[in-house]
């Protein structure tokens, strides 16, 4: 098993290269560049082209890129034109952002989504799998941004229960008046993205629980005597709960790269709402960075999922 992982993380190598020049060369590619309506309409052109110049924006894109590659090992992705700092310490900032809002929201979600799902499965047919269909239909059929705007006209401008924006209040002082802000900020935005992330949880866990109640197994175990909570809870339950355990490690990394939609909608300054500004201002440095990383959460989605599966399960092993 471990050959194996050592084996995968190698091959991250190559695909993570062939993605940081895919989207190196399709940065390029974008109209303008970072000075765009950033610069005076007076200035001279002289004084434009050698702003170009010192930023290295006029030498070949193969050597612009294997500049950034080299600077990259070494810990150094560039400096933000649109905020004037290194993209590093950009990137740790609103990192720690999104890392206190996807965890929050990833509890939530299993929180919702497993008893439900289990309630659904169990007493199929009945008036509460009925309304947990139909919360999922409405939770899959309404966009996510829908709710996010709803949620922000009520809670924050007609109630005034929630804040729309920021992380953390300039007011708060303090590391338990810092905390206590912050976990305020990630509320609102928190559980509208659980609630919109339950829908797919619920429905493999509900179908798994149907599915197994029929096998050949369960109707051995029952009739051998076993108790049904106990055929319920070693049998029907936990291999119900494969399909959710194989998307487990994708859950954690997507949420970890942001979530674009509710960051922007509700101005957190996390990493998903850094990508839309920085695309928006072609800050090219910030934009490949991201991209990169976001490419790297997505390959590390994927091994922790092999190994979660591996764990919950002892026929699967990554061989």
């Amino acid at each position: 098993m471990w050959k194996t992982i050592l084996r995968r993380v190698l091959l991250m190598i190559p695909q993570i290269i062939i993605l940081s020049l895919f989207v190196f060369i399709l940065a390029k590619m974008m109209p303008g560049d970072p000075f765009t309506g950033l610069i005076n309409p007076q200035t001279s052109a002289s004084q434009i082209a050698q702003i170009r110049q010192e930023a290295g924006l006029n030498d070949p894109w193969p050597v612009q890129y294997f500049r950034w590659v080299g600077n990259a090992l070494h810990g150094n992705f560039g400096l933000s034109y649109q905020f004037h700092k290194p993209v590093i310490d950009l990137i740790s900032e609103r990192a720690v952002n999104t890392l206190y809002l996807a965890v929050f929201s990833v509890i939530l979600t299993y929180l919702i989504s497993i008893p439900l799902g289990i309630w659904a499965g169990r007493y199929q047919g009945s008036l509460i799998d009925n309304s947990i269909q139909f919360y999922n239909f409405v939770s899959i059929s309404v966009p996510s941004f829908v709710w996010y705007l709803l949620a922000i006209a009520l809670f924050g401008f007609v109630w005034h229960i929630f804040p729309t924006s920021g992380s953390v209040s300039v007011q708060a002082s303090g590391f338990i008046g810092v905390t206590l802000s912050r976990l305020y900020h990630i509320i609102l935005p928190g559980v509208l993205i659980a609630l919109m992330s339950t829908a797919g949880n619920i429905q493999y866990l509900r179908s798994g629980i149907i599915d197994n109640q029929l096998e050949d197994y369960v109707r051995t175990a029952r009739s051998k005597g076993v108790p049904e909570r106990v055929v319920f809870n070693k049998h029907i339950l936990r291999n119900s709960l494969l399909p959710i355990a194989a998307f487990f490690g994708n859950v954690i990394t997507g949420l970890l790269g942001g979530s674009v939609f509710a960051e922007t909608i509700f101005s957190y300054p996390g990493m998903g709402k850094l990508f839309i500004d920085s695309v928006q201002a072609r800050d090219y440095s910030v934009m490949t960075a991201l991209i990169v990383m976001y490419g790297f959460l997505t390959l590390l989605g994927n091994l922790l999922s092999d190994i979660i599966m591996s764990i919950v399960d002892p026929r699967i092993r990554i061989d």
